[in-house]
C-alpha cells in the first residue's frame, strides 16, 4: 500500500516537472512556479526524495522554475556548478567532480 502511494506520488512529480517545463518555455513562469509548489508538496506529503534532475532545476529558496538565461545564471568554477537564482538572488553550488573523474578515465 506504502509503495504504491510513493510510486503514484514519484509519477505525479514527473508530470508536474514536464509540465513546468511546457509552461517556461511558454513564458508562463508564474505556472511554471507553481507546478514546482506541488511538486515539492507531493514529495514532503508522501516522504519522497525528489529526484536528482528535478533537484536541480528549480531554486530551493523561492521555489521558481529555473531556466538558464531567463531567470537564472550558470556558471563553472573550479569543481563546481554555480548557479544565481535572478528571482531572489540565491546562490545554489553543486559539485561536479564525479563528472571531472569520469571524463579523465575515459
Amino acid at each position: 500500500m506504502r509503495k504504491e502511494r510513493k510510486r503514484i506520488a514519484l509519477q505525479r512529480i514527473h508530470i508536474l516537472f514536464k509540465q513546468a517545463e511546457r509552461r517556461a518555455f511558454e513564458n508562463r513562469m508564474e505556472l511554471a512556479n507553481r507546478y514546482v509548489w506541488l511538486a515539492r508538496k507531493i514529495a514532503m506529503r508522501y516522504l519522497v526524495r525528489m529526484p536528482r534532475q528535478y533537484k536541480r532545476r528549480f531554486c530551493k529558496h523561492c521555489l521558481s522554475y529555473l531556466l538558464p538565461g531567463k531567470n537564472c545564471r550558470v556558471r563553472l568554477k573550479k569543481s563546481k556548478v554555480v548557479v544565481t537564482c535572478f528571482n531572489c538572488g540565491k546562490i545554489m553550488r553543486y559539485p561536479y567532480i564525479r563528472e571531472i573523474k569520469e571524463r579523465r578515465r575515459k
